[in-house]
């Protein structure tokens, strides 16, 4: 099961160690060094299987996982040699199910098992320690600077200007050159010393609580203790020190004199650091649309595995179905898991599912800050039935009993992740988790992805699994579907319009203000302007670290104006004039989120707007921020990107304006057409969903586009057949399956030597698949790495054990970077 067995070098065969010592597998991360180690337990420590562990490994302390307990050590090993595990950091948790999911995950996405399960847990477990650099005081001379070198003098003075006279290796490296050899220097006169600071654990958060023990003291009270003492008594007699003094309006003081009085005591206890929302009001089960009911009958009849499609158009109420299949499953004493694409998503279901299931409800996303994820995942260990909301990674959150795994937007691209490995798709390793767990797994979309469609309707039969298609055609109550109208921006454009509005989406807006209705604007990038061109000579002001052309940002009147990368996030003020030619006639092309809102500011200066994108949501709670001030009335337009298409259910919203359709249309992937159907219907879908009709306009150059007719007539199943036909004629996906090799390196000769050579040994393995390439990426140098890949195309099914990743790795030189990227969803 364990291919890198890795165990110490051979000295003798003879065992003298008493029996009594018990042995133990551990898996070390250790990026060059993966691989199962023998350690023994210490007599004073307790370790069970599945416990997360550090472990002495060479001159460092790492963290491990203890895979399996061993009768003896193995007989190739000299007992001394073999060290002890040093601390448990975690118990129990790796129960067996769970191994085969991450050996699953780790196998079919060529990964090495300990990338997994770092994707796995919370961060923080699995740290290594830090080396650092002391001043040796005792051995330091006087007048030290005229013995040293360079390096070794700029070092020092670091250290004595620092009140401890210490610093991490790295940071003196940062910012002294050649700092190895000053440390190096300094070490042989024993003038430094250098260690190693073990890992620090993410640890739980203590907090002083107060209990009540009487309140009937022998001493006479005052007033505010008399009435700190009420409240504590009325409020269950347990609380919070922080919060008792709030509410009793006291300060602590009072508070400490009540424990000399033998009132209560002051302890300090664990506060759990879980993100779940307070103060919602309560809510009920709905009553059911005959679809709807239909569904949930459906789901509440599964036993065992099941994959269901929950087929729903917009506004259909496939959440309220969620919820009601969710109620037996918490009855019966289990829990249950809802996947979300997108952080944004994760506070408007979280409200709505806390409002039904009170406390029971907890979210996991990388937008917590590390202890709330490390107290919300150790939490779910208790064995308790809970409801996690969360977006990919809470996939593999440790929830105990799981009685069904909810994916809603299904089709959506996030729930691939791109970068670091693995390169997993939350999807498939949901499927995976379901059928180890025995349970339901649901997919929900207005627009399944080609995949699911293909695997739950035409291939249902075939495939022999229990597979169900529930579709929800009619909007819940009285809504309808939107009308959208099409708007020719070539015919604008004749006649003179010049703003990126055009005149039916002008008159749409003003309609909106006066009737006190509220809308969504659409753009399909952020920022200002898509590039900046000189209009003398044709420069394109481009990023000194990737092959891209800089973003124009320029949040309002009197902000600074800055240039952008959007992929490696370097920034430079925008330049007055042109960095070629010295002209001052800069032009700025397309219209990102901030264009929009300025020409917005100067058209219409009594619409209230706000911003949603990923500008203005990088802090957290911006995303619930922004959302409840819109449906607060706080605003009349809400402008974003993509972040606006899923699961704002505002029944204020009456109007839908895609600015530019055509920035989804037009790009070089084979799965270009279905994301922007997927997309602009998504964002119509926003519109009409109170009591007032809904109405879309869409503008762009492309108006003969079938994606844009689809959309036009509501039209999935048409759009379907005409795209699985062509994807059918290329072999591409759902009919066949798709690894991307990738290569990335400093040195672009290297990087493509490399890449041929990695083809030529694929080519030598007879894959029985069409290989592809090697060519350069399609934007060829990102964070100045430059990136080429190879593409493999196989037929359906994805054949197992392909090649060996380790035997790839082997043909390419230390500075190159080789990632396997299986099932990619698109090809950059």
């Amino acid at each position: 099961m364990y291919s890198n067995l890795m165990v110490a070098q051979p000295i003798t065969f003879y065992q003298t160690e008493s029996s009594q010592v018990i042995y133990f597998e551990v898996l070390v991360d250790c990026p060059d060094l993966p691989g199962l180690y023998t350690y023994k337990k210490p007599q004073d420590l307790v370790v069970e299987i599945g416990d997360i562990v550090s472990v002495s490994f060479g001159p460092q302390i790492m963290g491990g996982i203890v895979i399996r307990e061993l009768s003896s050590p193995p007989l190739e090993l000299e007992i001394s040699r073999i060290k002890e595990i040093e601390n448990v950091i975690v118990t129990g948790f790796f129960t067996p199910q769970y191994w085969q999911l991450l050996e699953k995950v780790a196998s079919y996405y060529y990964t090495e098992l300990i990338t997994v399960i770092k994707v796995a847990l919370p961060p923080g477990l699995l740290r290594k320690e830090t080396r650092r650099i002391r001043l040796n005081r005792d051995k330091l001379p006087e007048m030290v600077a005229e013995f040293c070198s360079e390096p070794a003098r700029l070092i020092l003075a670091l250290l004595q200007g620092q009140k401890d006279g210490d610093y991490s290796e790295k940071y003196l490296k940062k910012n002294v050159k050649n700092a190895h050899k000053g440390i190096r220097d300094l070490l042989k006169r024993e003038w430094i010393i250098s260690y190693l600071e073990p890992p620090n654990k993410v640890k739980p958060k203590l907090q002083k609580a107060v209990t009540l023990i009487s309140d009937n003291p022998l001493e006479k009270l005052g007033p505010k203790q008399r009435e700190a003492l009420e409240t504590l008594k009325n409020l269950g007699g347990e609380l919070w020190l922080e919060e008792l003094t709030k509410k009793a309006d006291v300060k602590a003081a009072v508070i400490n004199s009540l424990v000399d009085k033998g009132c209560v005591v002051i302890e300090y206890r664990e506060k759990l650091r879980l993100a779940q929302e307070k103060d919602i009001n309560r809510d009920y089960n709905k009553k059911l649309t005959q679809f709807q009911q239909g569904a949930l009958t459906t789901i509440n009849n599964l036993s065992g595995y099941n994959q269901v499609l929950l087929h729903g158009i917009t506004g259909s109420g496939k959440t309220e179905v969620y919820l009601q299949a969710i109620s037996p499953i918490l009855e019966q004493g289990k829990s249950a898991l809802v996947l979300v694409p997108e952080i944004g998503l994760t506070p408007q279901l979280t409200d709505r599912f806390t409002a039904r299931f009170g406390d029971k409800v907890y979210v996991y996303h990388s937008g917590l800050n590390e202890g709330e994820r490390y107290d919300t995942w150790r939490n779910l260990l208790n064995g308790e039935q809970y409801i996690l909301i969360g977006t990919r990674s809470a996939v593999f959150a440790p929830l105990q009993n799981l009685g069904i795994i909810i994916l809603d937007e299904e089709h959506d691209h996030s729930y691939k992740q791109q970068q670091p490995a693995p390169n997993y798709h939350a999807k498939t390793v949901a499927k995976w988790r379901a059928k180890l767990e025995n349970c339901p797994l649901i997919l929900g979309s207005a627009t399944p992805s080609l995949e699911t469609w293909l695997e739950m309707i035409e291939k249902r039969d075939i495939l022999n699994e229990k597979n169900h298609y529930l579709h929800l055609p009619e909007r819940i109550g009285e809504s309808k579907l939107p009308t959208i109208e099409i708007v020719d921006l070539r015919t604008e454009l004749k006649q003179g319009n010049r703003s990126i509005f055009s005149r039916k989406l002008q008159n749409e807006l003003t309609k909106m203000h006066e009737k006190k209705e509220q809308g969504i604007l659409f753009v399909p990038r952020r920022g200002h302007s898509t590039f900046v061109s000189c209009r003398s000579c044709g420069y394109v002001i481009e990023c000194p670290h990737c092959d891209v052309s800089l973003s124009y940002h320029y949040a309002a009147e009197g902000a600074t104006e800055l240039l952008r990368c959007h992929y490696c996030n370097y920034a430079t003020l925008q330049p007055k004039h042109c960095p070629e030619c010295t002209s001052p006639y800069l032009k700025f092309f397309g219209s990102g989120t901030q264009k929009v809102v300025l020409e917005l500011n100067k058209m219409f200066p009594q619409i209230r707007c706000l911003r949603f994108d990923s500008d203005t949501t990088s802090t957290k709670g911006s995303h619930k921020r922004i959302l409840d001030n819109f449906k607060k009335g706080d605003a009349d337009l809400l402008i974003g990107t993509q972040m606006l298409t899923k699961g704002i259910d505002i029944a204020g919203v009456t109007l839908v304006g895609v600015v530019a359709a055509d920035g989804l249309l037009n790009l070089s992937d084979y799965r270009a057409s279905e994301r922007a159907f997927q997309t602009l219907t998504q964002v119509a879908g926003r519109a009409g969903r109170g009591d007032n009709p809904g109405r879309v306009i869409i503008q762009t150059y492309s108006t003969e586009s079938p994606v844009i007719e689809a959309v036009l007539k509501h039209n999935y199943e048409g759009f379907v057949e005409q795209e699985l036909e062509q994807r059918k004629d290329l072999n591409y996906p759902p009919y066949g399956n798709l690894i991307v090799i990738k290569m990335t390196g400093l040195e672009q000769m290297l990087v493509q030597q490399t890449a041929n050579i990695i083809t030529e040994k694929l080519r030598k393995l007879d894959l029985n698949c069409e290989i592809l390439g090697p060519a350069p990426a399609s934007i060829m140098r990102i964070s100045e790495r430059y990136r080429w890949q190879i593409l493999l195309k196989f037929p359906e099914p994805l054949p197992k054990n392909l090649f060996n990743i380790k035997e790839l790795r082997s043909s390419c030189p230390a500075s190159i970077s080789l990632t396997i990227d299986v099932d990619p969803l698109q090809l950059d």
